[in-house]
């Protein structure tokens, strides 16, 4: 959703502004970690490296002194006393278990005998003569210190004692030597390296107004105290992914002129205790130590989710990580110059204390943007980017509702893409049209196939959705026909509204009921029997129904009432409900979710019916082109002696019962 700089005209026809290249050095900048680095950080990770250092060390001497020497061989017992029994050992030492012993021609070797058996016992089974121990010098000596043991207790008991000296000196300089104990916020200062700032940012308006008085506090606190005003302790920015939260929060750094301090919720959590809380506490220690400064975190309903058994629930370290935070950010040590800056697209599952006054005082909705802001989104992604004179955006802004910032960016790059594979030298209207498609349903399945029995299915399922959308005016008009496959779809009748639709009436769902069950009642016309290409469609039309039964009161049996308890984030198209109402009244409800679309289903087959040739010229066209667009439909209704209404629909001359009804 950022804008890099005041475009003028359109693509590569306008040069860029020093504003723009700043704003695009910015957020290359905004990624590095090593320009922002602290010499606190630096030493200690220093003194990581002299740890893992002297650990390794004594590691690798004890291994090398306590190994036995191989100046003396070693020989199984079985073989001292065949040496003993032929008169070749002159001497045998024994320390403990083991035997140092010296033969007649001066040579030493090793062995071991078993414990609690005598070595004199042990030769005798094995077949030494008395006689011949008589003859032999044996001696016994106390086993004294093990070598080994005594290796392990001086160097590893060095090592300790310099890890030891190590940790001591890390704690007393306020940050603990173990990388996971260090907040992983990066830190950014206005003057080190280039920012975005507000005037950069296209489109959220009302985000930026509630952002630029944040700053306006940070920056002048004296104006707003004058009047007993407080800094707002934190800002939380929801909305859906791909709006422009996280870039909005790089506005406000540019624009506070102030240390910054950025993060994402799961860098906090871990599976050892205490560490996430260890962090939280780093953290907003060195935030009040470059205080007035802002602290981002990003996602942060990875780290603030609801507590509770009766919740969405937390693991013990996370509890313990998000009652630090609470802690921090409105503690008994509360500091108002430093504002925590959040981003998160689930609201719903954050913890109602992280969300009170006094802690995120203010809660800005970055949703998506209207016409107006697509428009201006385009201009601002198609910077650098070479357009064709036949280029509208206008027209892209309005072919696309419900894409966000991050949609339209990414059909520019598709589009983009296309151009450069047919080695164009700019971006056509084609390309960005093709690049909608691809962005709304997928790329074109050429490996797929149809036969042609299942094609003339498919263009007269899809014809019949084209016939029904424009002859009611309560539905959108039809932008394009196309029975190519895309991604999981076979096919896909685009209907787009003139201008943004907030409120829908009862008449337009019952016209949108009709038009999604068309294609389903055209297959049944024609041929006689349905497929199974309706299946998504009646599952929307069912959900539809059921939505203007329980939610909006639009049936006269059931009554202007709301069944149930609805949880709605509307920008996140999430609902649960919990069944409040009695058995009898979920068969009322039931009823009449079966009315409405029976009804519906009705009335588009009383459509199909009256206009088949226009139906049969619809789907024979489709399967001529494969596509049609929204111009031909025009045409040929205009053919057939339709006359258009209000909206750009379509009403046949004909004055049917249902067509009145649609009118009214």
């Amino acid at each position: 959703m950022l804008e890099r700089g005041l475009v003028r005209g359109r693509g590569s026809r306008s040069a860029p502004a020093p504003a723009i290249t700043a704003a695009l050095d910015g957020e290359r900048s905004l990624s590095t970690e090593e320009a922002t680095m602290d010499p606190q950080r630096k030493k200690s990770g220093s003194d990581a490296i002299w740890l893992v250092v002297a650990i390794i060390a004594a590691l690798t001497l004890t291994a090398v002194l306590s190994r036995p020497s191989n100046d003396q061989p070693s020989i199984p017992l079985s073989e001292v006393a065949t040496l003993v029994e032929t008169g070749a050992v002159r001497k045998i030492t024994l320390r403990g278990d083991a035997l140092y012993g010296e033969k007649v021609d001066g040579s030493l070797f090793t062995s071991r005998k078993e414990k609690d058996v005598s070595l004199m016992a042990a030769l005798q089974a094995l077949g030494v003569s008395p006689e011949r121990l008589r003859q032999t010098a044996i001696a016994v000596q106390s086993p004294g210190i093990d070598r080994a043991w005594l290796v392990w207790v001086l160097v590893d008991g060095g090592a300790f004692i310099v890890v030891l000296y190590l940790l001591s000196r890390s704690a007393s300089e306020g940050e603990s030597t173990l990388p996971q104990v260090r907040h992983p916020a990066r830190r950014y200062q206005r003057g080190e390296k280039p920012t975005i700032f507000f005037s950069n940012v296209a489109s959220l308006e009302e985000a930026k107004v509630e952002l630029r008085e944040v700053v306006q506090f940070l920056q002048w606190p004296a104006r707003f105290a004058h009047f007993g005003a407080h800094v707002p302790r934190g800002v939380l920015l929801a909305g859906p992914p791909g709006c422009g939260k996280t870039l909005l929060a790089k506005a406000v750094a540019g624009e506070a002129g102030m240390p910054f301090f950025s993060t994402s919720g799961p860098e906090f959590v871990e599976i050892f205790a205490g560490v996430g809380a260890a962090r939280v506490r780093a953290l907003f220690a060195q935030a009040r130590q470059n205080a007035p400064c802002v602290v981002f975190i990003d996602e942060i309903d990875a780290l603030g989710r609801h507590r509770g058994a009766g919740g969405v629930g937390i693991n013990p370290e996370g509890e313990q990580t998000l009652n630090q935070l609470l802690v921090e950010m409105d503690g008994f040590q509360r500091d108002e110059t430093v504002i925590v800056l959040a981003a998160t697209n689930r609201p719903d599952i954050l913890d109602p204390a992280l969300l009170r006054p006094g802690r995120f005082d203010r809660r800005v909705v970055v949703g998506l943007p209207d016409q107006a802001g697509r428009a201006a989104i385009l201009k601002v992604c198609a910077w650098g980017k070479p357009l064709a004179l036949d280029v509208d955006l206008t027209i892209i802004a309005r072919q696309t509702p419900g894409f966000s910032g991050a949609d339209l960016e990414g059909m520019l790059n598709e589009a983009a893409i296309l151009a450069a594979r047919r080695r164009r030298r700019d971006i056509s209207m084609a390309e960005l049209q093709e690049a909608v498609e691809k962005v709304r349903a997928g790329p074109k399945r050429t490996s797929r196939v149809l036969s042609p029995a299942e094609r003339d299915v498919v263009a007269y399922h899809e014809a019949g959705h084209a016939l029904v959308r424009s002859l009611l005016p309560g539905c959108d008009p039809v932008r394009q026909i196309s029975i190519v496959p895309r991604g999981t779809h076979l096919s896909a009748t685009l209907s787009l509204p003139e201008t943004e639709r907030n409120v829908r009436t009862r008449v337009e769902l019952e016209d949108e009921l009709a038009g999604l069950l068309a294609g389903r009642v055209a297959e049944e016309v024609i041929f006689g029997d349905v497929s199974t290409l309706s299946a998504d469609e009646l599952a929307q039309a069912t959900q539809l129904a059921c939505r203007m039964v329980t939610r909006f009161g639009m049936s006269e049996r059931v009554g202007p009432l709301t069944y149930g308890q609805h949880h709605e984030q509307s920008f996140l198209g999430q609902e649960r409900e919990r069944r409040e109402y009695s058995e009898a009244t979920a068969q009322a409800i039931d009823a009449e979710v079966i009315r409405l679309v029976t009804q519906a289903y009705r009335r588009a087959r009383t459509l199909v019916t009256n206009h088949r040739p226009v139906l049969a010229e619809l789907a024979r066209k489709l399967m001529e082109s494969d596509a049609v667009e929204g111009d031909e439909v025009a045409g040929l209704m205009t053919e057939a002696g339709l006359e258009p209404v209000q909206g750009g629909a379509w009403a046949f001359s004909l004055e049917t019962s249902d067509l009145k009804r649609a009118r009214e």
